[in-house]
């Protein structure tokens, strides 16, 4: 950990990651409610991203007509995080194949999300990666996203599913501690996209291959029936 390029930060988000006395301190966050919100536009975003190993000024204007999963991490060169960028980073191309983006942000400057991927993985490096990281170094897309906590000045594990006008269709945290889950995220998307083009609604835990609801009272009829013989 000394080793890198976040020196003393670093070693305060781990003691914030493993302690559990830490862990129950009651950090508050940017804001006293979310500042997004479900149906609501995205709030905007502008900044500069490490892609395929390039620096490159990103905002949420690039994703016009495409679903966008941003998803918030706290700090580069720790323990969880790695795993679910990585995780993100093998699921690219599903994403790709339905028209959705993946964009991962943390409070580390763009030099640093660099120096991460130019790590090997097997020393808790990124190696290469498919999906962007954005420096959100002045802390403005964390807060303005509600998930910034202010005294350890990092973000919480924030995920946001926007869809291709700009609007939030899911959105999610977990503490510190737990990573997320890609394969659901996906299952998200695809749900999202399924009501958008067909006009039926997605039952718990729906699949692409498994049935969905007309939103009447014969077509709920029609499913129950189904599903419970």
């Amino acid at each position: 950990v000394s080793a890198s390029p976040h020196g003393n930060s670093v070693n305060k988000a781990s003691r914030i990651l493993t302690c559990p006395v830490l862990q129950k301190t009651c950090f508050s966050t940017s804001t006293a409610g979310w500042a997004p919100a479900v149906t609501q536009h995205a709030p905007h975003f502008k900044a500069t991203a490490v892609h395929n190993g390039e620096f490159k000024e990103m905002s949420l204007d690039d994703f016009k007509g495409k679903y966008l999963v941003l998803f918030f991490y706290p700090l580069d060169f720790t323990f969880v995080c790695p795993t679910e960028i990585i995780s993100f980073s093998d699921k690219a191309s599903e994403f790709h194949d339905i028209n959705c983006e993946v964009v991962g942000v943390s409070v580390d400057s763009h030099f640093t999300h660099l120096a991460w991927i130019n790590t090997p993985r097997k020393a808790g490096g990124l190696g290469n990666i498919h999906i962007p990281l954005l420096a959100d170094l002045n802390k403005q897309v964390s807060r303005d996203y509600g998930i910034l906590l202010e005294g350890p000045g990092i973000a919480l594990r924030g995920l946001f599913i926007i869809d291709p006008s700009g609007v939030v269709k899911h959105m999610s945290v977990n503490d510190l501690p737990v990573g997320r889950c890609v394969d659901e995220t996906l299952r998200l998307v695809r749900a999202f996209q399924f009501v958008e083009t067909h006009g039926e609604v997605c039952p718990a835990s729906w699949t692409p291959d498994s049935p969905t609801i007309k939103p009447t009272p014969e077509g709920s009829k029609e499913y129950f029936e189904k599903v419970n013989n």
